[in-house]
């Protein structure tokens, strides 16, 4: 066994490879970016290295720096992990000429799995089942006819030379074939000049359903299926093993034919069979066909090890290091059902757009297993991928498993960047998802109700107000002579600014007017009825949602009597900010300047909807109480 590794990666999975080292005795080496210094895989390794600046082309893309930092801390093997070199067959090259050993398959083996054609070419040669189709020049309506009768209805009619939908058209019925050929040759032809077309196999309801394979270059075994059809736009959300409606003769023939492909490629290390499967009719053994072969470890390998009991990671560093397949096909099984949901840092409303900022509150259960690269405090950069975590769930069958997904969602706390946390919470609860009626298109067909944004309840609103308050937890709390002591709290969420009045009854019980409706609420365990932090001028609450809003500052609402087009310094201090520029349309409450004064931070925003017609002041300039900071275009 080696005596030191170093782990070509960063994040949750550079931890996850740590976390099995450590326990096998292995010493580990960690490499980073500036940006990464002081990430968690850098502070878990036994010895860390600089490779530059935080751009990957300059640092986690280098090769040559990776391999000499191995050379010059004396590690004797590479874990690539995933993504980054994972897959490149030069990398590999390199790695073994410095006389280093690269823990995953041959260079060979990547490249044979590296180009898509060439590799269906030789799956179906090593009898794995492909796509069923016909890609070749004879484009006689007769003959290709008859090929789609081979192929089986429904069939795709696609132009060779297509794209965006050109040139394409879905054929259900032999008697429709002639009729829709020559409508998209016409097509085709007129909007690329060629009116050649290809036939394939039309799969109506199409799953994603892969097999994890492990090699030693000459014998190969399968541990079993993942379903992955819980994808946005090709990018798996929700994985689970096993498949719903998975039977065992399917489970047979996918294995084998997974088992097959690793083989015909002396495949060494942890692989995954990609497979199509036609779910409209149920699993068969005639309905997946080979899309693609992932020569490295899965994102998603926790729910195998969870449903089989074997750690994948650690059968790489032993098959690495020159032993034998760990177990044979028959030592291996199947036990109760397992779920991974990947959480990212992603404005999920706005399409899924990568987000960024410090976590500053990061908290999951016991109950579940958790694969992190992040904690409490960190940035989450834009240079990287945004995963903050990968949350894993076992059960002792699949209704249990997803009980148990939704609990440990639900017990998940994040505040300080936008995450998909609550569009996974509702993913879960999907009926056709809980039913196990899965395939590609159940996340587009449900998007208005999971991808929604959040509206507070009056309930989460009044939480927040409390908590924003900061009462003390004393007994004197909220004492006044005669009526009880009133306070007027501003959130803001979203676009909206909502108006609060706070009236305390005692530091564990206060009344909350939100709009028309009164909201009682009692401190228990320091808390306001649901769990809530308060961070950089927000407080997130954790309820059915998470709820984030930001807490106005009294000084910043400025008084629109006069007709509210220009905002004044409420105060001397110093601009530290400004956040608009002349001629920029602005809404009501938008943020515009940012006054620093007694060591504070206030925000000045807009009176009112309009556009900015001056800005008199820059980044920088000190100004005093009443200056004119900025005007709006009047209105017309």
């Amino acid at each position: 066994m080696f005596r030191k590794i170093l782990i070509a990666n960063r994040g949750e999975i550079a931890c996850r490879i740590i976390r099995t080292a450590r326990a096998m005795g292995v010493r580990t080496v960690a490499v980073h970016s500036d940006a990464d210094a002081r990430a968690l895989h850098v502070a878990q390794a036994d010895e860390a290295v600089r490779l530059g600046p935080a751009p990957v082309a300059d640092s986690y893309l280098r090769g040559d720096l990776i391999i000499q930092a191995a050379l010059d801390t004396g590690a004797e093997a590479i874990h690539p992990g995933y993504g980054f070199l994972s897959e490149n067959p030069d990398f590999v090259d390199d790695v073994v000429a410095a006389g280093l050993t690269f823990i995953g398959p041959s260079a060979d083996a990547i490249r044979a799995m590296g180009l898509k054609d060439a590799a269906k070419a030789l799956m179906q040669r090593a009898g794995v089942p492909i796509v069923p189709g016909y890609h070749g020049t004879n484009q006689t309506p007769d003959f290709l006819a008859g090929e789609a009768d081979q192929i089986s209805y429904p069939v795709l009619i696609k132009a060779v030379a297509g794209g965006g939908g050109k040139g394409m058209r879905l054929v259900e019925r032999a008697g429709d074939f002639a009729e829709h050929l020559a409508s998209a040759q016409a097509e085709a032809r007129t909007a690329f000049g060629n009116a050649d077309v290809l036939i394939e196999k039309y799969v109506t309801a199409p799953r994603h359903i892969e097999v994890q394979v492990f090699g030693d270059g000459t014998e190969a075994v399968h541990l079993f299926e993942r379903d992955c059809s819980l994808q946005r736009r090709h990018q798996k959300v929700i994985e689970e093993a096993p498949a719903p409606g998975m039977t065992a003769a399917v489970r047979a023939a996918m294995g084998d034919a997974a088992v097959k492909a690793a083989k015909a490629i002396g495949y060494a290390g942890a692989g995954t069979v990609e497979f199509i499967v036609d779910g409209s009719e149920g699993l068969r053994t005639d309905g997946f066909w080979f899309m693609e072969m992932n020569t490295r470890l899965q994102v998603e390998h926790p729910v195998t090890e969870a449903v089989t009991g074997v750690d994948l990671v650690e059968w790489q560093l032993r098959v690495a290091a020159g032993e034998p397949l760990p177990a044979r096909q028959a030592d291996l099984a199947i036990t109760g059902h397992a779920f991974e949901a990947r959480l990212y840092a992603e404005d999920v409303p706005a399409g899924f757009l990568p987000a960024t900022g410090v976590v500053e509150h990061l908290a999951f259960p016991a109950t579940a297993r958790i694969d992190s690269g992040v904690t409490a405090g960190d940035d989450i950069s834009p240079w990287y991928d945004p995963m903050i975590a990968k949350v894993t769930v076992h059960g002792p069958d699949r209704t249990q498993a997803l009980q148990h997904l939704s609990a440990a969602l639900d017990a998940t706390e994040v505040a300080g960047t936008v995450t998909n946390l609550d569009f996974l919470r509702r993913l879960a609860r999907v009926p056709a998802f809980v039913s196990g009626d899965v395939d590609t298109g159940l996340i587009a067909r449900h998007s208005d109700t999971i991808c929604r944004k959040a509206v507070p309840p009056a309930r989460d609103i009044a939480i927040a107000a409390a908590h924003a308050a900061n009462l003390p937890d004393q007994p004197l709390t909220g004492f006044a002579l005669w009526d009880p002591l009133q306070r007027q709290i501003s959130l803001q969420h979203g676009e909206e600014i909502i108006d609060i009045a706070l009236t305390v009854r005692s530091g564990t019980s206060c009344d909350v007017l939100v709009g028309d409706t009164v909201v009682t609420l009692h401190r228990r365990a320091g808390h306001w009825g649901s769990p809530a932090i308060l961070h950089g001028g927000c407080v997130t609450v954790f309820g059915a949602e998470s709820l984030t809003f930001e807490i106005i500052d009294p000084l910043s609402r400025i008084d629109t009597a006069t007709g509210g087009d220009t905002v004044l310094a409420p105060m001397p201090g110093l601009v530290h900010d400004v956040a608009v520029a002349t001629g920029q349309w602005v809404e009501q409450g938008a943020r515009l300047v940012v006054l620093e004064a007694m060591k504070m931070e206030h925000v000045l925003r807009a009176p009112r909807s309009g556009r900015i017609a001056s800005i008199t002041v820059a980044t920088g300039d000190q100004v005093t109480a009443g200056a004119l900071l900025v005007s709006l275009e009047a209105e017309e």
